[in-house]
């Protein structure tokens, strides 16, 4: 063949390719855009960003929905038409305000994202740092019968693996509690109820560290550079930016008293008391955790150590439980003579 029309039927086969393909302008974009489903997604994401920043104090502009959605702004404004014919959202004083109505389907679709990232973490097993993209991808599309069958199959838990209350069945929504490590005082013990996973590099760093939900920890020393905390056994370094995104409460008063800690923190073989579980074990791991006899008032004997150190085996009620060191930090014991 002519090295001319080879050349030829390359650029046209080229365009071909570029036309039905480009993420942003191609055809095959354009039609999945079209879809119902793809139209019901978006308006979830435009109702769930809204909400956002309602409870921030703050009403959005079309701009900025257009920014936050990564659409130009006469697309921006089909989706704001279409969401106010559904009666979803109402614009008036410059900003985007949701109906009583939007407000509770964008609540319907936290939940499923928070119940979703619930599974990912506690039963899917999924890396931290993956489940809130995951959950994003499934939130959509769901009833309110599927989302309330969810949250009865993990047990009912009260918040996401970040520490984010998830919102009940008649779209209650608690406050996030707790207060960033950057106010805390020095040498106060505190318990971390909510790791904030936005920016997406500053959580990376935190996971990184080994700081977790839960965890009972000291803030050492503070400086203009870094955060130094321990947990009692490690010690860990943070930016105080990063510092600034993990939260921190008292402890409770019960589990303030001398003597009572983490059972992963209990020596080897020592004998134990069950105090409580922790608020932050919930679900499937509660429920297995108690269905293990580890009820508070049980007695329990940390037993050995495999070579590396996780998991742990104890023994409770006569039977030799393993668990990992996650899973130990969530119940509290007193050490018994």
């Amino acid at each position: 063949m002519n090295p001319g029309w080879v050349l030829v039927l390359s650029l046209v086969f080229a365009f071909i390719l570029a036309a039905v393909f480009h993420p942003q302008l191609g055809l095959l974009k354009r039609l999945r855009a079209r879809s119902p489903s793809a139209q019901r997604e978006q308006v979830e994401d435009a109702l769930k960003y809204l909400l956002q920043q309602e409870q921030s104090g703050r009403h959005a502009s079309p701009e900025a929905l257009a920014g936050a959605m990564n659409i130009n702004a006469t697309e921006a404004l089909k989706l704001i038409t279409h969401t106010e014919a559904q009666g979803l959202l109402a614009s008036r004083d410059g900003g985007l305000h949701l109906t009583s109505q939007g407000e509770r389907w964008a609540l319907q679709i936290v939940r499923a994202h928070r119940l979703w990232e619930r599974y990912l973490a506690d039963e899917a097993r999924l890396p931290l740092e993956k489940v809130h993209s995951e959950a994003e991808r499934r939130e959509h599309g769901m009833t309110a019968e599927q989302i309330d069958e969810l949250d009865a199959s993990l047990g009912f838990p009260i918040s996401d693996p970040h520490g984010d209350p998830i919102p009940d069945r008649s779209g209650q929504l608690a406050e996030v509690e707790g207060m960033p490590l950057t106010a805390w005082r020095v040498d106060v013990p505190g318990r971390i109820v909510h790791l904030e996973d936005e920016p997406p590099l500053a959580y990376a760093q935190i996971l990184a560290q080994g700081l977790r939900l839960g965890q009972t920890i000291r803030v050492l020393e503070t400086g203009p550079e870094r955060l130094l905390l321990s947990d009692g056994e490690s010690e860990f370094r943070l930016a105080p930016a990063v510092a600034a995104n993990v939260y921190i409460n008292p402890l409770p008063q019960d589990m303030a008293q001398k003597g009572v800690m983490p059972l992963s923190e209990l020596p080897d073989k020592t004998q134990a008391e069950i105090v409580a579980l922790d608020e932050a074990c919930q679900g499937f791991t509660r429920r297995r955790l108690l269905d293990l006899g580890m009820t508070p008032g049980a007695r329990l004997e940390a037993e050995m150590r495999n070579f590396f150190g996780d998991p742990r085996a104890y023994r409770v009620r006569g039977t030799l439980v393993a668990l990992r060191r996650e899973q130990a930090a969530q119940i509290w014991v007193r050490p018994v003579a």
